[in-house]
């Protein structure tokens, strides 16, 4: 006969295996991103946010690649501090495990930036 115990282990077992599968998913879904370097007072920065930035979230791009936006005049974040040739605001890199897929540098407008950045996706 099988006891309880048995059965209470096999279950922990399968909790465990499901957690993992769930944080492996939600690890992957994080693996890229969009990085805007910005600045304060850039103009172009600011034309962004007004043409895209106010929707990107709500966009097919960004749930393959959502938005984090680093200042340039700021210590850069450890993990982008490999990252070379950052002098312009906007900048846009995508990032895949922790390296560089594709950059855009400067706002070249609505169309040209979606045009760009999908080409940029379609490496991933």
């Amino acid at each position: 006969m099988i006891s309880n115990a048995y059965f209470r282990l096999q279950r922990q077992g399968f909790a465990a295996v499901i957690l993992s599968f769930c944080l492996l998913s939600v690890s992957a879904a994080k693996a890229a991103e969009l990085v805007m370097f910005e600045s304060e007072g850039c103009d172009w920065c600011e034309a962004w946010d007004e043409d895209i930035g106010v929707a990107y979230d709500k966009t097919s791009e960004a749930k393959i690649v959502p938005l984090r936006r680093v200042d340039l005049d700021d210590d850069r974040p450890a993990d982008l501090s490999h990252l070379e040739g950052l002098m312009y605001t906007p900048t846009f890199v995508v990032m895949k495990d922790g390296l560089e897929v594709g950059r855009i540098i400067g706002y070249p407008g609505e169309d040209f930036f979606w045009q760009l950045l999908n080409e940029i996706i379609e490496k991933i």
